[in-house]
């Protein structure tokens, strides 16, 4: 399969159709790992994060438009909060993505309604500014990797509690839960827990589906 013909993702033009009139001109992405972009390569995919892809759909309906990723791997939602926030408002984002809370389930003490806590700090202070915010929710990998049903009971209380949080306040949410391809193992990186190239190609489409649901709202 190649990325023009899988049929999860969108080509340009039709990225360009469900973005028309994108106002967007300060566009801010918080995280982990999964927002820094890690991923491991596809043949036929390009290798480039879905917020670099993002990013490059948005410039094309805003030329201007000002790009910052503070993703950074291995952080909890409280260290993304602690130091990622502040830059990120004084960037004066008009939207924003947040990306974390995957590395806070792996931890002994999990508690989704502390995450959920932490990631509402930051969905208020961002929509405070003025911001659209997005929140990404995760996507089922156990069924493409059985040996981490352990963490599918975790994963499902976080993605409720997140987006209970983001409705709350009026941010959009990004359900890749029951996604059709969660199945297909190169969708994610041989670590398991990262998507691979593929798997940004996707994210970036479900990400700009949900931003087209914002403009003709």
């Amino acid at each position: 399969m190649s990325e023009a013909k899988d049929p999860h993702c969108l080509s340009d033009s039709e990225i360009d159709k469900l973005l028309s009139g994108a106002p967007w001109r300060r566009f801010v992405v918080m995280g982990d790992s999964h927002a820094e972009g890690l991923g491991d390569p596809v043949p036929g995919y390009r290798s480039l994060s879905w917020a670099d892809r993002t990013a490059e759909a948005l410039r094309r309906q805003q030329p201007d438009l000002a790009y910052l990723n503070l993703g950074q791997r291995n952080l909890s939602a409280g260290r993304v909060r602690d130091t990622q926030l502040a830059p990120a408002l004084d960037f004066g984002p008009d939207l924003a993505v947040l990306h974390c809370g995957g590395n806070d389930l792996l931890g002994h003490d999990f508690d989704a309604v502390v995450v959920a806590g932490t990631l509402e700090g930051m969905i208020v202070a961002l929509r405070d500014v003025g911001a659209d915010v997005v929140m990404a929710g995760l996507i089922d990998l156990t069924l493409a990797f059985p040996r981490l049903a352990v963490l599918h009971d975790r994963m499902m209380a976080f993605n409720e509690a997140a987006e209970a949080v983001a409705h709350r306040h009026g941010a959009l949410f990004i359900d890749k839960w029951t996604h059709p391809a969660r199945e297909q193992r190169d969708l994610f990186s041989r670590d398991m827990l990262h998507p691979s190239m593929r798997g940004h190609a996707v994210s970036a489409t479900e990400l700009i589906k949900v931003l087209s649901g914002r403009l003709r709202h």
